[in-house]
């Protein structure tokens, strides 16, 4: 396993608490695949090869219901508001006189 060169704070998903990996240090294979910086690691290499995001792939086939990635939900339609008191006066450019 790889050792860290520099001090990290990363948060533990098991305790939901922020956790100090300090530098030498051999962290957990759950706590180093968060340790995304390559920076972080003497070798310059995260030690996990790939993460989750980078194993799902966009070719995959669409679940149920057919939706696709290109397409967006509807967006909600919303009753126009009332204006403010007294505004229709300025509406009029009478300048309220």
């Amino acid at each position: 396993m790889a050792k860290l060169s520099k001090a990290v704070y990363v948060r533990d998903p098991e305790r939901h608490r922020t956790v100090i990996l300090h530098p030498g240090e051999e962290p957990a294979p759950h706590l180093a695949a968060l340790v995304t910086n390559p920076n972080a690691w003497e070798d310059g290499e995260t030690p996990v090869g790939k993460t989750e995001a980078d194993t799902t792939s966009k070719d995959e086939t669409p679940t149920e219901g057919g939706d696709s990635e290109d397409t967006k939900p509807a967006a909600r339609k919303t009753a126009a508001r009332k204006p403010a008191r007294g505004r229709t006066t300025a509406a009029e450019g009478t300048g309220g006189q």
